[in-house]
């Protein structure tokens, strides 16, 4: 439900009495304004409960360090761009397959997520598949693990859940047998683009939260 501001609607009293032709339009105009806003960030408001934890919501540059990671320091061409704008993180950019074949958008914050199930995004893409990094901070004969789960995106806002036991361990993309992912001890967090496919991407991503229950 629109609730029209107390302080908006006092704007438009003449002599202590309402002005109905005056204030009928820009109320009108204030309620389509608030209608349209719903349908960007705050939408997910609807979509957490009171037992999930909100991780990240795009509102503060300070937030969290956002940065790029492509896959020249592999040899690679890709080249991905990040940049929070309007409540959400927009990463965008052109994957180059041969030599590398990776970008991605990676922030480092600590979160104790023992005892939720999983984690969630409310994104929106051009349709490619996505993959989310967990870093629990493990390494595996000296080098260190990644841990992440593909997600898949519409030109349409949707939400996407991930429980940790979908994630899958590897180093510089070669699967390992390193024991299941430590949500007790995530150390950052991490957006990927390496399926496989030449071109340009684009993706929003205006919430991430831990959950708790079954999918």
């Amino acid at each position: 439900m629109i609730r029209i501001p107390t302080s908006f609607c006092r704007s438009f009293l003449i002599d202590g009495r309402a002005s109905r032709r005056s204030a009928v339009l820009p109320v009108f105009l204030m309620a389509f304004f608030l209608i349209s806003q719903t349908d960007g960030l705050k939408a997910q408001e609807s979509t957490l409960s009171e037992t999930d934890l909100l991780l990240f919501d795009f509102e503060s540059q300070t937030e969290a360090r956002w940065g790029i990671v492509n896959d020249g320091v592999m040899g690679g061409r890709s080249k991905g761009n990040g940049r929070i704008e309007d409540g959400s993180l927009h990463f965008w950019g052109t994957l180059v397959t041969r030599g590398g074949g990776f970008t991605s958008v990676r922030a480092r914050k600590r979160f104790n997520l023992q005892g939720y199930e999983g984690v969630a995004l409310r994104v929106r893409g051009n349709g490619r598949t996505f993959e989310v990094e967990l870093d629990d901070g493990f390494g595996y004969r000296g080098r260190s693990i990644s841990r992440r789960a593909p997600f898949d995106t519409s030109e349409e806002w949707r939400v996407v859940r991930i429980p940790f036991s979908a994630f899958r361990s590897s180093i510089f993309g070669r699967p390992v047998n390193a024991g299941a992912l430590d949500p007790s001890r995530i150390e950052a967090v991490g957006l990927y683009l390496l399926d496989g496919k030449d071109g340009g991407f684009d993706m929003e991503v205006d919430a991430i939260w831990a959950y708790r229950g079954a999918l």
